[in-house]
């Protein structure tokens, strides 16, 4: 029996079986050996095949944004539309058949939007080269979700599913869980709050599954057995998702307006330019990108050409923008902006910087 065989021969099984207290445990135990099954999946043993064309591309840029779909649903027309690249574009299946790169100019940032093959169900198994596909999704900082509006909801479900089995946690903050293996002492277990989805038993069964008898384990928030198995593995990626519907032009106002209120989605048509400024400002936001600009002693600040940094950057990391040696002679900092009281208000070098916040450098 091969590895996808037993795949799906547990996925059965969990479906067969009904949730309750009495079966938490073997569901548990299953849930465990899938994710150990699927991580064997994803890094088969032994040789490896001669190498096919890669879909790796240099990243460039601020920000990497990955736009993955099915196919035929206008991930090649939005690049063509928001970027000065141009893809390949038509109206039958699997135009794009590699990965083709392009740069959203925004506020002063680069920002690489990569167009990937569209992926068929199946594709975390390997079809249609959705494992390529997905791997360079996992080294995105923001995942694009492109779905046609006028196909409802079933293409975004088995998408996430897709995405899911092969360790892609959208949307999802990093499960609180300290985990540590150790030589000896058996598992020692501890929680900081009542847990309710998961206990020390259960915790037991999941490290013996996977072989491990002496660790340390201590939860810091209430987890299921799905996202300690998820800290166990240290495989899963959790990124912030975007989910685009595009065609919005051949739906009702009403069903527009209902796909628009759900949370991460932005609605819009390539065909008739609609709402792409506003789908620009969304990846802006989920990428988590501020703008510092940088001021000479007795000059005008310079509001053309801004750093480009991480939300909650500090002073330290401005200064690693401008040139690594200003850490070495850097006394104080002068910022103008709504991360200080007054304007302008000397900070050390540990200071959040805020969005379009003004900053001299005083050296020693």
């Amino acid at each position: 029996m091969g590895i996808l065989d037993k795949i799906s021969e547990i996925e059965r099984e969990i479906a067969r079986t009904q949730k309750n207290k009495a079966t938490e445990y073997h569901l548990g135990l299953l849930k465990a050996k899938l994710a150990r099954y699927r991580q064997q999946l994803l890094e088969p043993q032994g040789k490896s095949a001669a190498k096919g064309e890669g879909f790796d591309v240099m990243k460039s840029g601020d920000a990497r944004v990955a736009l993955i779909g099915f196919p035929s649903v206008g991930k090649s027309t939005l690049l063509n539309t928001i970027t000065k690249t141009h893809s390949e574009s038509a109206s039958y299946e699997f135009t794009t058949l590699t990965c083709i790169p392009g740069v959203i100019e925004y506020q002063g940032a680069n920002i690489q939007l990569l167009d990937l093959p569209g992926i068929i169900e199946g594709a975390s198994q390997g079809k249609g080269r959705g494992r390529q596909v997905i791997a360079v999704a996992r080294t995105a900082d923001v995942v694009m979700m492109m779905l046609d509006a006028t196909k409802g909801d079933i293409q975004r479900s088995l998408l996430e599913k897709e995405l899911e089995s092969v360790g892609l946690r959208l949307n999802k903050p990093k499960p609180n869980i300290y985990f540590k293996q150790k030589k000896g002492g058996g598992i020692a277990f501890n929680s900081t709050c009542p847990l309710t989805k998961c206990n020390e038993k259960m915790v037991q069964l999941i490290l013996h599954e996977y072989k491990i008898f002496h660790a340390e384990v201590l939860f810091r928030e209430d987890c299921t057995s799905e996202d300690f198995i998820d800290v166990v593995v240290g495989k899963p990626v959790y990124l912030p998702c975007l989910y685009v519907y595009n065609k919005i032009d051949q739906i009702s106002i009403e069903e527009v307006d209902r796909i628009a209120r759900q949370p991460h989605s932005v609605v819009i048509s390539c065909e008739m330019k609609l709402n792409l400024e506003y789908l620009k400002d969304m990846i802006w936001e989920y990428l988590g990108l501020i703008r510092v600009y940088t001021k000479k002693r007795s000059e005008h600040p310079d509001l053309e050409t801004g750093l480009i940094l991480r939300r909650n950057c500090s002073v330290e990391h401005v200064c690693h923008a401008i040139h690594r040696s200003i850490i070495s002679v850097f006394k104080y900092g002068l910022v103008w902006g709504t991360s200080v009281k007054y304007s302008p208000q000397r900070v050390g070098m540990q200071h959040i910087m805020h969005h379009e916040d003004v900053i001299q450098i005083v050296k020693k």
